[in-house]
C-alpha cells in the first residue's frame, strides 16, 4: 500500500524528519499552493509553557522578522494550534557548517567567503538591534549555492533586553564560542560578545579545531579568560593580528565590526567570488552600530546622496503587523507592545523627509542606517541612558507604506511623551491611520478559517 502523506493544516504536505530539539522536531516539507520547499518547526506547547520559555519564542519570531538578509535563514510564515506552533522557514539543503569542518580546515579562501557573509550578517543583525549570542558552525547552514545562513535565533537578545546600564546580564551560549566577559558574570555588550564568537569560528575554519580548548571546563575558561592564542604554522600573518583583535579579551579595546570591515583580509579575496556578496552587503556594512555615535553628522546630506527606500514587506509581514496576528495570544502571559504603527499613502521620500523635520523640532539627531530603517537620537542623557527611536518604512506597494515606530533604548515615559506630543503631531499630514486609533474602531468579525486543535503528527523518518 503506498503511504499517505501528511497535509499540515492544508498547506504543507510534510516530509522526512531533519532534526530534533528540546521543544520539538524539524521537518522537509513542500507547499501545497507553491510547491516550494521549507522547513518546518515544529514546537510543543506544552514543554514550552511548562520550561517557561514562552517569551524565547516570541522573541525568536520578532528576531526573525527582523532579520532579513541574505545569509540570515528567512521565516516565511507562523501558524499554531492549541498544542503545536510552526515555524516555516527556508531550507538550507548545504547542511550545517559544522559538518564541513569536522572533515578538517578549509581552504583560505572557502573560509574567507564564509567569514566575510558571516561578519555582514552580524552587522546586519547588530543595525537592527539583535544580538545572536549562540554563533557557532553548528548554528551556521549552508544552502545549495554553498552560501552562509545564520541559523537558531532561540538565545537572541533585542537591545530593549539590556538594563540601565545598557548591558546584558543572561549568561548563554555554548563554552567553547562564548566571550570572557560573559562568563564573568558582570554584564557584557551584544555586539562584542558576538564578535568574539565570529573570531572563534574564524579560527576553526582555517585550523580545523578550537582554539581554547580542554576537556576541564575550569581550564578551559581559563584559557579563554586570558586569550591564551597558538596560531597554527599555515595562518597567514595577517589573519593572525585580525584573529588577536577579535578575541581580545577586554571588551573595551576589542576590535569593531566596522573596522574588520576594514582590514586588509577581509577586504582582499577573488573578486570574481565576491563581486555579488560586495553589492548585497555595501548597504549593510556601512551601518554599523559604532557608526551610530558619531555626533554631529545629520541626515540632510546623506540624504543627497541616496534616495529614502523602504523595506519591501510581503503578506507575511502584513498580517504579522496588523492587529489581529499576535502571537501572545497562545501564551498564558500577556505581553506590553512597545512599538506604535501606522499607514501612509505617501512614498518612502516623504515620510522620512517628514521624519526629518520631526526630528529638528524635537532636537533629535536623525540618521538613516540601512534601507528603510531610520533611528532619531537624544543628545543628552535621560533617566535610563540616550533615548533611541527606531521607525522602520515597510513599502507594501509604491504608494503604500506601513512604518513601524519603537524605542530601542532609553526611558518608555520619555519615549511616549515624545512619540504622543512630537511625532504624531508633526506627522499628521501624510499618516492615513494610526493602528491604535484603528484598534479603537468596531470591526466586523473575521471569518477563521477551522484548525484541528490536534493535527495528525508526521512520521518520525
Amino acid at each position: 500500500m503506498e503511504s499517505k502523506s501528511i497535509v499540515l493544516l492544508e498547506r504543507y504536505e510534510l516530509g522526512r524528519l531533519l532534526g530534533q530539539g528540546t521543544f520539538g522536531k524539524v521537518y522537509y516539507a513542500r507547499s501545497a499552493i507553491t510547491n516550494q520547499s521549507v522547513a518546518i518547526k515544529m514546537i510543543d506547547k506544552d514543554k514550552v509553557m511548562k520550561t517557561g520559555r514562552a517569551e524565547q519564542i516570541t522573541r525568536e519570531i520578532s528576531v526573525m522578522r527582523r532579520a532579513r538578509h541574505p545569509n540570515i535563514i528567512q521565516l516565511f510564515e507562523v501558524m499554531a494550534t492549541k498544542t503545536k506552533i510552526y515555524f516555516v522557514i527556508e531550507i538550507a539543503k548545504g547542511g550545517e557548517l559544522f559538518d564541513k569542518v569536522s572533515k578538517g580546515k578549509l581552504k583560505e579562501d572557502v573560509a574567507h567567503k564564509y567569514f566575510r557573509q558571516l561578519i555582514n550578517a552580524v552587522d546586519y543583525c547588530h543595525s537592527r538591534g539583535v544580538y545572536h549570542r549562540d554563533i557557532k558552525p553548528e548554528n551556521i547552514l549552508l544552502d545549495e549555492n554553498g552560501d552562509l545562513k545564520i541559523s537558531d535565533f532561540g538565545l537572541s537578545a533585542l537591545a530593549e533586553s539590556k538594563r540601565q546600564d545598557g548591558l546584558l546580564h543572561t549568561p548563554c551560549g555554548t563554552p567553547a564560542y562564548v566571550a570572557p566577559e560573559v562568563i564573568k558574570r558582570k554584564g557584557y555588550d551584544g555586539a562584542k560578545a558576538d564578535i568574539w564568537s565570529c573570531g572563534i569560528v574564524l579560527f576553526v575554519l582555517l585550523a580545523g579545531f578550537l582554539p581554547f580548548h580542554d576537556a576541564n571546563l575550569i581550564e578551559m575558561y581559563r584559557k579563554i579568560s586570558k586569550a591564551e592564542l597558538k596560531f597554527p604554522t599555515w595562518f597567514p600573518p595577517e589573519v593572525c593580528r585580525l584573529l588577536r583583535k577579535m578575541l581580545d579579551p577586554n571588551p573595551e579595546t576589542r576590535i569593531t565590526i566596522a573596522k574588520i570591515t576594514e582590514n586588509s583580509w577581509f577586504k582582499r579575496g577573488p573578486k570574481a567570488k565576491h563581486k555579488k556578496l560586495d553589492a548585497e552587503t555595501t548597504s549593510v556594512s556601512s551601518g554599523t552600530v559604532s557608526d551610530l555615535s558619531d555626533e554631529g553628522e545629520g541626515l540632510a546630506a546623506e540624504a543627497k546622496e541616496e534616495p529614502a527606500v523602504a523595506t519591501s514587506i510581503n503578506a507575511f509581514d502584513i498580517i504579522s503587523l496588523s492587529a489581529g496576528f499576535d502571537l501572545s495570544s497562545f501564551f498564558e502571559d500577556s505581553f506590553q507592545k512597545r512599538e506604535a504603527r501606522f499607514s501612509s499613502r505617501q512614498p518612502a521620500s516623504v515620510i522620512f523627509s517628514k521624519l526629518e523635520d520631526a526630528a529638528k523640532r524635537l532636537k533629535l539627531k536623525i540618521k538613516k542606517t540601512a534601507a528603510g530603517l531610520v533611528k532619531l537620537d537624544g543628545l543628552t542623557e535621560g533617566r535610563k541612558g540616550v533615548l533611541s527611536i527606531d521607525a522602520e518604512i515597510f513599502e507594501v506597494t509604491p504608494m503604500f507604506h506601513l512604518v513601524e515606530v519603537k524605542k530601542s533604548n532609553g526611558d518608555t515615559l520619555e519615549y511616549q511623551k515624545i512619540l504622543q506630543e512630537g511625532i504624531r503631531p508633526a506627522l499628521k499630514d501624510i499618516i492615513w491611520v494610526w493602528q491604535n486609533d484603528q484598534q479603537q474602531q468596531p470591526q466586523e468579525p473575521e471569518e477563521q478559517p477551522q484548525i484541528d486543535d490536534q493535527p495528525p503528527q508526521p512520521p518520525e523518518s
